[in-house]
């Protein structure tokens, strides 16, 4: 078959449509809209879910949109084929029948509030510039004067806090129609003012505009906002009784973020990838929002687009730079055993339970562990693996775990090198001293101190050890480590050695035990390798006159370390 272009990054339905890219059919949402006659619409779902192409969508099919010369535009041809069309005259009579006010808050995410509300003032204004055509209707001076100074972002900040609201008026005037607001990515500012600390000045904006726009809007016909997490009523949407919350606990609009299991083995037959569908559900499968089982929409074409290039490429982590990380990295820097311990479990395929309340703000995520873990749910790292009400608290309780291969890539790259760098950080030269003057009870206590200060996971227990003391040795002023476990069978797993070979070096190999009591034959055994195969040869060879050799047993947290010169 002729295979259509894959839609990588395009989050535009008019171009998706237009310039042949491939299409998953999500029209029903619209559907369902109208059906539950919402009036103002929060989905919350994690980043790169497809929130921005289906809020490009509605707009497509709600518009009265016009064509370069002011008339109207006809978009039907946009549908032309999909489900939306085959339900019905009641929805496709609602097709280009409404000015519709489209903003993304994407732009706010920036270094200060100054820049951050230059750019959404600028979001604003393209918006005015947008249905600038108003100011050749029959239209009040002062309001031509008002929107004329907001287009050209010399209005006042007040002026731009009921910017949505003054925009709905006018265009319901020029129309005689109420307006449909469509409001995307809400909470990044949000997320990102909190982190740079203008939290207050940056929520206090949004919720004058969406108070003016969403709550006493009489022009409004209904609004759909998206995010990622839900901020309470308080905070952003204060007083708004007309709010239904769409989270990923909820069965309403399950299937319309994301891709079903159904869809991804339709991508896969179309792209002539059947024998590749395990691995996609392997990696890309496992979310759970409402009944629906989801895959990541944005994993799931760039794999396939990769494997249109190379059918034999390997599966990677598309969404790991994607998501929210500054949050999930405070959640590292504040762990305590019990949450490292959590983690630990997590990676190794079992599952916590966690209280989880969907009102948090911004400013209470990182008021408690329990809030971190909330978050961590609602922006895509974990599946609900099960739910219990308390019946004394009313409390609602999640067993989480994590839901696919990508996202446990996430947790042993990025979470476990926050941790590692976290050790890093720390004093080691403890630890050098220790290993340079053969005191093995030193050595002992500060690898066992820093093994507690990270995580580790039983399925990859060897290559975590190695890697762990590899980095926490790299940095020995006047030392060169060496790690050999790349270079096959024939070396020992370290190599430390000064640069001056007037100095001793170093030999180290780790083993690990299953048990605490094995610590200690496990450790000789390391010693009776480097023997036998002669791990030092190399570094004599090499010039060095002495040469010592570790043999380090590790068993979880705990570890034995033995030492033997060798000449």
């Amino acid at each position: 078959m002729n295979q259509k272009p894959l839609p990588i990054g395009i989050d535009n339905f008019e171009k998706l449509v237009t310039r042949g890219y491939y299409f998953i059919d999500k029209t029903m949402l619209i559907k369902e809209l109208l059906d539950k006659k919402g009036d103002v619409n929060l989905f919350t779902r994690p980043r790169r879910f497809g929130k921005t192409l289906n809020m490009s969508m509605l707009q497509s099919f709600f518009e009265y949109a016009r064509d370069d010369k002011g008339g109207k535009k006809d978009n039907s041809y946009l549908f032309s084929g999909l489900r939306i069309m085959e339900v019905g005259e009641q929805y496709r009579s609602h097709m280009g029948q409404y000015p519709v006010i489209n903003l993304t808050l994407k732009g706010g995410k920036q270094p200060d509030f100054e820049l951050a509300y230059a750019m959404l003032k600028r979001q604003i204004a393209e918006e005015y510039k947008r249905h600038r055509y108003i100011l050749d209707g029959d239209i009040l001076e002062e309001d031509r004067q008002r929107y004329y100074q907001i287009m050209v972002e010399k209005a006042d900040r007040e002026a731009y806090a009921d910017a949505l609201q003054f925009l709905s008026q006018c265009l319901e005037r020029y129309y005689g129609k109420k307006v449909i607001i469509l409001i995307d990515e809400y909470d990044v500012p949000l997320e990102n003012a909190y982190i740079c600390g203008f939290y207050e000045e940056m929520i206090a904006f949004i919720r004058s505009l969406f108070e003016s726009a969403l709550k006493t809007n009489s022009s409004l016909e209904f609004a759909v906002v998206t995010g990622c997490l839900r901020i309470s009523k308080e905070s952003v949407f204060t007083g708004l009784n007309n709010l239904k919350i769409i989270s990923i606990l909820d069965e309403k609009y399950d299937e319309y973020f994301g891709f079903t299991d159904r869809e991804v083995q339709k991508i896969c037959e179309d792209y002539d990838m059947q024998q590749k569908f395990e691995i996609f559900k392997e990696w890309y499968n496992g979310y759970l929002f409402g009944n629906a089982n989801v895959y990541n929409p944005w994993s799931v074409m760039q794999f396939m687009d990769d494997l249109q290039d190379n059918p034999d490429r390997y599966p990677k982590a598309y969404w790991a730079n994607t998501s929210s990380n500054s949050i999930v990295r405070k959640l590292i820097e504040t762990a305590d055993e019990d949450t490292k311990m959590e983690i630990e479990e997590l990676i190794e395929g079992k599952t916590i339970e966690k209280p989880i309340h969907e009102d948090i703000t911004y400013d209470e995520v990182y008021k408690s562990m329990d809030n971190l873990w909330n978050f961590m749910f609602f922006t895509g790292y974990f599946r609900k693996a099960g739910e219990r009400m308390d019946d004394r608290t009313k409390q609602l309780y999640v067993e989480l775990t994590i839901p696919n291969e990508e996202v446990k890539y996430i947790f042993r790259t990025k979470i476990l090198g926050w941790f590692d760098e976290k050790v890093k950080a720390r004093d080691r030269s403890r630890l050098f001293t220790a290993l340079v003057n053969l005191d093995v009870e030193a050595v002992e206590e500060e690898i066992v101190d820093m093994l507690l200060e990270t995580i580790s996971f039983n399925d990859a227990y060897e290559s975590f050890y190695h890697g762990f003391l590899a980095g926490i040795l790299s940095g020995m002023k006047g030392y060169i480590v060496k790690s050999n476990r790349e270079g096959g069978t024939g070396r020992s797993d370290l190599f430390v050695k000064p640069v001056t070979r007037r100095k001793p070096a170093y030999v180290l190999e780790f083993k690990v035990a299953d048990k605490f009591s094995q610590l200690d034959c496990k450790a000789e055994e390391a010693l009776q390798q480097i023997e036998e195969r002669g791990y030092a040869r190399e570094l004599e060879d090499d010039g060095y006159a002495v040469v010592y050799r570790y043999g380090i047993a590790f068993c979880g947290k705990d570890c034995i370390v033995k030492l033997e010169e060798c000449r």
